[in-house]
């Protein structure tokens, strides 16, 4: 169980008759990213601040690196970075200044982290500038920063994307993959851009209402977003044998009796009907179908919403 990082049994946050999460069970192995996705009101932020000990759940249990015991969690929670909604930042001092206050708060005897990580983040240039004439994107930047400053086995990010232009965005991104390849951070990340978090994640969990309603790899969502041609006929097995023969695909699945999905010429389905048609084949349907990761998750969630 030592890869196990983070682990929630059934915990349920209520306000009133309200319930903001409702028996919530995930489990995040060491050495994941995992894309936290669902729309505003879905429960992401309730959980985070659950995880980091700035809300306490009315119900449930949850570990931290194999800890679950009250008076454990105050050393284990130094293992963990997070910036949950917006980073709380002293507007009236340097971005310095800001990270070394909190390298002074966690201990870190490191003084070349700040320096080190305001260099990552693109800010070393305005390291000297108070916070407060800081745009919105240096604002999330430096928070990213102040999350890394403790050098954390485990990284919470709530909207870390907001207010940054695509360069930064990608930028980012970048960053992120790199601490995850090269320290092994395990990352919980929500986000609305999620395109970004497809190119970023290797498991998503999807919350909706404050249930979770679905928890999968980058390689299951992949196959279920997958690009492929849909191929609808009464004559199947001569399709199978056709597409092999004179296009030489192997990439394909059989759905059932009457429908074949093929994971190639997407690009150019015609050639495939041209094949289909020249043999003989009746197709009663063809068709280029597959979902971004934002079309699949309202097509889970049902509606156009916030996600």
């Amino acid at each position: 169980m030592q890869n196990i990082v983070l682990q929630t049994n059934n915990i349920t946050k209520s306000y009133n008759h309200f319930k903001a999460l409702d028996g919530i069970s995930i489990t995040l192995e060491a050495g994941h990213i995992y894309g936290f996705i669902g729309e505003n009101g879905a429960g992401k932020t309730t959980l985070m601040r659950i995880l980091t000990g700035l809300s306490v759940p009315t119900d449930g249990t949850y570990s931290l690196f194999g800890k679950e015991n009250h008076g454990q969690m105050q050393d284990v929670r130094r293992r963990i970075g997070s910036t949950i909604e917006q980073p709380t930042l002293y507007p009236e001092f340097s971005a310095y200044r800001n990270l070394e206050l909190q390298r002074i708060l966690l201990g870190n005897p490191d003084k070349s982290v700040c320096d080190e990580l305001l260099k990552l983040l693109d800010l070393f240039d305005v390291r000297d500038k108070k916070v407060r004439e800081f745009s919105m994107g240096m604002k999330q930047r430096l928070g990213v920063a102040l999350a890394l400053v403790g050098k954390p086995e485990l990284l919470i990010l709530d909207e870390p994307v907001n207010g940054l232009d695509p360069k930064n965005i990608s930028a980012l991104r970048m960053l992120l993959k790199k601490l995850n390849e090269e320290r092994g951070i395990t990352m919980l990340i929500s986000s609305h851009i999620l395109n970004e978090l497809y190119l970023l994640a290797t498991d998503y969990i999807i919350i909706h209402k404050g249930k979770i309603i679905e928890s999968l790899s980058h390689e299951q969502l992949k196959e279920k977003c997958e690009n492929y041609v849909k191929v609808c006929s009464d004559s199947l097995p001569q399709c199978v044998a056709v597409i092999e023969k004179e296009l030489k695909i192997s990439d394909y699945k059989v759905i059932d009796d009457h429908t074949l999905h093929i994971y190639a010429f997407t690009e150019e389905p015609q050639q495939i009907s041209r094949v289909l048609t020249q043999n003989n084949i009746i197709i009663g349907e063809l068709s280029v179908c597959g979902q971004s990761l934002a079309e699949y998750f309202l097509t889970l969630t049902g509606g156009k919403r916030d996600a």
